[in-house]
């Protein structure tokens, strides 16, 4: 089991639709224009596919879609990693509105479309009637290879993305070269320049501070003397005379007036107070330095200061930190005009690339007969009896982010003659059965658990139409197979049946329901001879449910 339930509201011309699914080989039919292919995508939204506001039905305000999925083993960790809930079952949500915004949500978190397509290649596989126009792709060509042959292409795409990494910045360099060097010829001059200075961090702040206390030293010696002689001049002119007559006074009448006891303590502590300024600048007066040389000195530091702060417009204090950044840009240029290095560099990348893609060569190599023979055998069962299918491998002319491989796919449709690329097979009849020999090929190897087929089966019928459902239902005992299909052969051999009808009143609206055995019996019938229903069409449709040996137990 893997798809358990799809809900959707205001989807294209689905209003409500709440529809579980079932395990094995599901067939949707439905008239033409009926919406036979809107639940696959509305799964393909649901799962990252670019969103606008056309999904939105006419009159609605937004879309929206649900999917639940039982939740495969290996997907824990990937879960885990992005921070969604790990649960039994994975519940996929998408909303569009009418401005064509959209919202997603991952086990109830929010997610982004870059991890519902990320889910979504662990959850589903979607083939569909136009397959084959990838398989022109080289890209395409090679991750079908890859995947028959187990092999990953993590470490050559890295490979190949550090060497081209590396041979970019070699190129760049040898055409900046010049602009380089003069860059860096600048910066070498400005350190040197800096560098007589010799700026300190922090520096700055300490500098000034002395350098002020030295250039203002005599005003500061003359200021301090003279409020000591204010404080403490001679008996009849001095701040302490004048607070020991005035106490004098005040003490001869305590007795009298006892308010002055209150007046007396607080000049003793005036008293006491300037006698502690007084000998203060005594010491300060005895201290202060007044050194012409130290002076000179630091006028000659801080007019280097000033002077390279003008050149380089910043403030004075900034300068050890620009001298900084240039000695980084300069270590960046040394490396940047490294060519050697550089070259080195490139050198050891591409090694590492070829390396890795040699191995993949090897891997691929061996895969190439298996595809060939196992793509072939199902063309035989498709209706192409004596047509083959062969892989070609051939050094590439130029190195590619898949390796050193050009791939081929080559099909000869009958016996007796050449194979030819697929884009030069003519028959759009077979390019449909060949595009689904290989994604039932292909699709049997994989671990992804639902794989859907949207009309894969257009241009074929008869005898070969029941060979696709045969090959359907084959891959439905294994896995989740969901195929949208208007041939009765194949929806015939389909475990179960589900029908896409329209509805006609104000609005057209799309449903999709479930069929049972009699029900499925007249969708057979109106696929078999349109839309009369006869009793003859009704028995061939028996015949085909009997033939595939479905009836019985069927729901």
């Amino acid at each position: 089991m893997a798809l358990r339930r799809i809900e959707l509201r205001d989807f294209v011309i689905v209003e409500r639709l709440s529809l579980e699914l079932q395990p094995g080989f599901t067939a949707l039919t439905g008239e033409t224009g009926a919406g036979k292919s809107i639940l696959i995508d509305a799964l393909q939204l649901a799962l990252g596919a670019r969103a606008d506001a056309g999904v939105v039905r006419d009159g609605a305000e937004r879309a929206d879609i649900a999917a639940e999925f039982d939740t495969p083993t290996g997907l824990a960790p990937w879960l885990e990693d992005a921070g969604f809930d790990r649960t039994e079952t994975t519940l996929v949500r998408r909303s569009i509105d009418r401005q064509g915004r959209s919202r997603a949500w991952i086990n109830g978190s929010a997610a982004t479309a870059a991890q519902l397509r990320e889910l979504g290649e662990q959850m589903l596989d979607v083939h569909g009637q136009h397959a084959w126009q990838s398989l022109v792709r080289p890209d395409a060509i090679a991750a079908l290879l890859d995947a028959y042959a187990k092999v990953s292409t993590t470490e050559v795409q890295q490979a190949w993305r550090a060497w081209r990494l590396a041979e970019r910045t070699l190129q760049e360099a040898r055409q900046s070269q010049e602009h380089l060097q003069i860059e860096r010829e600048r910066l070498q001059w400005q350190i040197k320049d800096m560098e007589k200075l010799a700026p300190r961090l922090d520096e700055w702040d300490e500098l000034h501070n002395v350098h002020q206390r030295l250039l203002n030293a005599q005003g500061l010696l003359d200021t301090a003397q003279q409020a000591h002689a204010a404080l403490a001049g001679d008996e009849s002119a001095g701040a302490r005379y004048s607070l020991h007559q005035a106490r004098t006074l005040l003490d001869h009448y305590r007795s009298v007036e006892p308010e002055f006891s209150g007046l007396l303590d607080l000049l003793d502590s005036a008293t006491v107070q300037v006698d502690e300024v007084v000998r203060s600048l005594q010491s300060y007066s005895r201290h202060v330095e007044l050194d012409p040389a130290r002076l000179e000195e630091l006028d000659n530091r801080v007019a280097q200061w000033l002077s390279l702060s003008r050149r380089y417009r910043r403030e004075p204090q900034e300068l050890p930190m620009l001298l900084e950044q240039w000695r980084v840009e300069l270590a960046r240029l040394d490396s940047a005009v490294d060519l050697e290095g550089l070259q080195r560099e490139a050198q050891r990348t591409e090694n590492r690339y070829r390396d890795a893609a040699k191995r993949i060569s090897q891997q691929r190599k061996k895969a190439v007969p298996a595809l060939s023979r196992d793509v072939t055998l199902a063309m035989q069962e498709l209706g192409m009896p004596g047509g083959v299918f062969t892989v070609t491998l051939e050094a590439a002319e130029t190195p590619t982010s898949m390796g050193l491989d050009a791939i081929g796919f080559l099909v000869a449709g009958h016996p007796g003659a050449t194979p030819r690329p697929i884009s030069k097979v003519a028959s759009g009849g077979e390019l449909s059965r060949i595009s689904l020999a290989i994604a039932v090929t292909t699709s049997q190897l994989g671990s992804i658990p639902t794989l859907i087929f949207d009309e894969v089966d257009s241009g074929v019928g008869g005898a070969v139409a029941d060979t696709v459902g045969k090959l359907l239902r084959r891959l439905g005992e294994d896995r989740q197979v969901l195929a949208v299909t208007h041939l009765p052969q194949v929806a015939a051999r389909a475990h179960h049946h589900l029908l896409v009808e329209k509805s006609r009143g104000k609005t057209t609206t799309s449903q999709v329901r479930p069929l049972p055995t009699a029900d499925r019996v007249r969708e057979l019938a109106r696929m078999l001879g349109g839309e009369k229903i006869t009793d003859t069409s009704l028995a061939h449709a028996s015949e085909l449910l009997d033939a595939a040996a479905l009836i019985q137990g069927t729901p």
